[in-house]
C-alpha cells in the first residue's frame, strides 16, 4: 500500500492545532497562552520565509521560461531569414522570389525587373571570386538604395537578379529600372582597375492571375535581348519586336 504524499505544512497545521486547543482551555494560565501563540508565531514567521523563498524561485523560473521563449523565437526567425534570403546580399533566394511573386499574381498585377551584370565572369576572372562577391554586393546595395517604392529585391542567380514591383504599371517599372541602371554604372565598386559596373535589365508586366513562370520568361528574354542589343539597357518585354527590328535595320 503506498504511502500518502507527505505534507510540506505539517510543522505549521500542528502548531496551529495546539494554539486551538490551548484557545479552547476556558482555565488556562498566560504561560500556556504564551507559549502556544510563541509556538505559533515561529511556524508562521517559518512559513512566510518559505513562502517568499518559493514566489523567488517562482518568479526566477518564469523570468528563465520568457527568456527560454525569447530565445526560440529569434531562432525562428533567424531560421525564416535564412531559408528565405541569400547569404551573400541579404536579398531574396530563388524560392523566395517565386513564392512572393506567386502570392502578389494572385490578387494583383505587378511588374517585373529582371537584371544581369554585364562581363560579370570577366571580373572573376580578372580580380577573383571575393571580388565578385563585392561587386554582388554593391550592386544590391544600389538596387535598395534605388528602390523607394514597395518591392522586393532578389538574386535567382550568380549575378543575375529580380525585382518585384506590385501594382506597378510597365512605364513605372521602366523608369525604376532606369534609375537602378544609372545608379549601377555610375557606382564606384572599387576595382583594382577601376573599371565601372554596368548592368542589362529587362522589363514585364502581368496582370492578376498570371503565373511566376511566364513572367520571369519574359522579363527575362528581355534582359537578353538589352545583351545582345548592346548592355547597359532597359528593354521591355513589349518593345522587343521593336528593338530586334532597329537592330536588324542597323
Amino acid at each position: 500500500m503506498s504511502q500518502p504524499d507527505p505534507d510540506l505544512f505539517d510543522q505549521e497545521n500542528n502548531a496551529l492545532l495546539s494554539a486551538r486547543t490551548v484557545y479552547n482551555i476556558e482555565s488556562g494560565d498566560a504561560n500556556t497562552y504564551r507559549m502556544a501563540l510563541g509556538e505559533l508565531i515561529n511556524c508562521y514567521d517559518q512559513l512566510m520565509r518559505q513562502t517568499r523563498r518559493l514566489i523567488r524561485r517562482s518568479d526566477r523560473q518564469e523570468f528563465e521560461m520568457n527568456q527560454l521563449n525569447h530565445r526560440l523565437t529569434d531562432l525562428a526567425n533567424e531560421l525564416e531569414h535564412r531559408a528565405t534570403h541569400d547569404s551573400l546580399t541579404g536579398a531574396l533566394n530563388r524560392a523566395a522570389v517565386i513564392e512572393r511573386a506567386q502570392h502578389f499574381l494572385a490578387k494583383n498585377d505587378m511588374a517585373m525587373i529582371v537584371l544581369d551584370i554585364d562581363h560579370f565572369k570577366l571580373i572573376n576572372d580578372s580580380f577573383g571570386h571575393p571580388a565578385g562577391d563585392a561587386v554582388i554586393c554593391g550592386l544590391v546595395e544600389c538596387l535598395r538604395r534605388t528602390l523607394v517604392t514597395p518591392g522586393e529585391i532578389g538574386r535567382v542567380g550568380g549575378e543575375e537578379f529580380t525585382v518585384i514591383l506590385p501594382q506597378q504599371d510597365y512605364l513605372q517599372a521602366q523608369q525604376i529600372a532606369e534609375r537602378m541602371r544609372v545608379a549601377i554604372a555610375g557606382h564606384d565598386f572599387s576595382l583594382p582597375n577601376a573599371s565601372r559596373i554596368t548592368a542589362s535589365f529587362g522589363v514585364c508586366w502581368m496582370p492578376a492571375g498570371a503565373d511566376f513562370g511566364t513572367t520571369y520568361s519574359e522579363a527575362d528574354e528581355a534582359m537578353y535581348e538589352a545583351k545582345r542589343a548592346g548592355r547597359n539597357r532597359v528593354i521591355r518585354a513589349d518593345q522587343i519586336l521593336r528593338w530586334s527590328c532597329d537592330a536588324a535595320k542597323t
